[in-house]
């Protein structure tokens, strides 16, 4: 069973394709990570998955329904790159949104919400407004709303920016917790060693176009590291 697929999927905005005939799926439980320099179409794969646009052609598949779908949604935990958060909600105020979105209630939501504050180190910081938090404790506040629920997929991109070196290594132990009790994980990121630790394969982009996908032991040659694999496949 796949978590996520896409179809010979095109997407164009105007004359530009943003993709190109992408064919890629992600098996149930997989982590998978999204490479490629800017532009390469890692955002637009993403914002099709959670439907917020439609392929020009072709099939983006969320958890077996068509992307767009409400029920596609529903188990799929989100961190944009550019998080946008009101700035005088507090942070239990985000958490209780998001887990009422979520389909969480009563005792099961502030259990949830403890859960995830506790385990992003926001708990002291609760009450506070997210206009006076640093990038760091936002992004871990992006981290914690996506954690809420159990989800069964999650979807980062560029999970790690503005955190510092203890945050990264937090990040990386919540996403591998999350593995361990089944979720599939699909990481855009930059950071290629944390996609190294992290993921089971990656999918490099550019322009538009998947030039190279396997499992994260395969795609070096002998000798070479993920950057190097990734350079060689983005430059020829």
């Amino acid at each position: 069973m796949f978590a996520l697929e896409f179809s010979r999927v095109t997407k164009r905005y105007g004359r530009r394709e943003a993709l190109r005939e992408v064919d890629l799926r992600v098996p149930e439980g997989s982590a998978l990570g999204l490479l490629g320099p800017n532009g390469a179409g890692k955002t637009t794969a993403l914002r099709l998955l959670l439907g917020f646009t439609r392929p020009t052609v072709g099939d983006v598949r969320l958890r077996g329904s068509s992307a767009g779908e409400p029920r596609s949604r529903v188990g799929v935990g989100y961190l944009p790159e550019r998080l946008q958060l009101p700035a005088r909600m507090t942070v239990k105020g985000l958490l209780r949104l998001h887990g009422r979105l979520a389909g969480l209630a009563g005792g099961e939501l502030e259990r949830e919400i403890a859960g995830a504050l506790e385990k992003t180190g926001l708990a002291d910081r609760s009450h506070d407004r997210l206009g006076s938090l640093s990038k760091g404790l936002l992004q871990r506040a992006g981290f914690a709303q996506a954690l809420l629920g159990r989800p069964a997929v999650l979807l980062l991109d560029e999970p790690t920016s503005g955190l510092d070196p203890l945050g990264i290594r937090d990040a990386r132990d919540w996403i591998q917790q999350e593995r361990e009790r089944g979720c599939t994980v699909l990481v855009s990121s930059h950071v290629l060693s944390e996609v190294e630790r992290i993921c089971d394969s990656a999918a490099i982009l550019h322009e538009g176009r998947i030039v190279k996908h396997g499992p994260i032991d395969s795609l070096a040659e002998p000798g070479e590291s993920l950057e190097d694999a990734f350079v060689r496949a983005v430059r020829g």
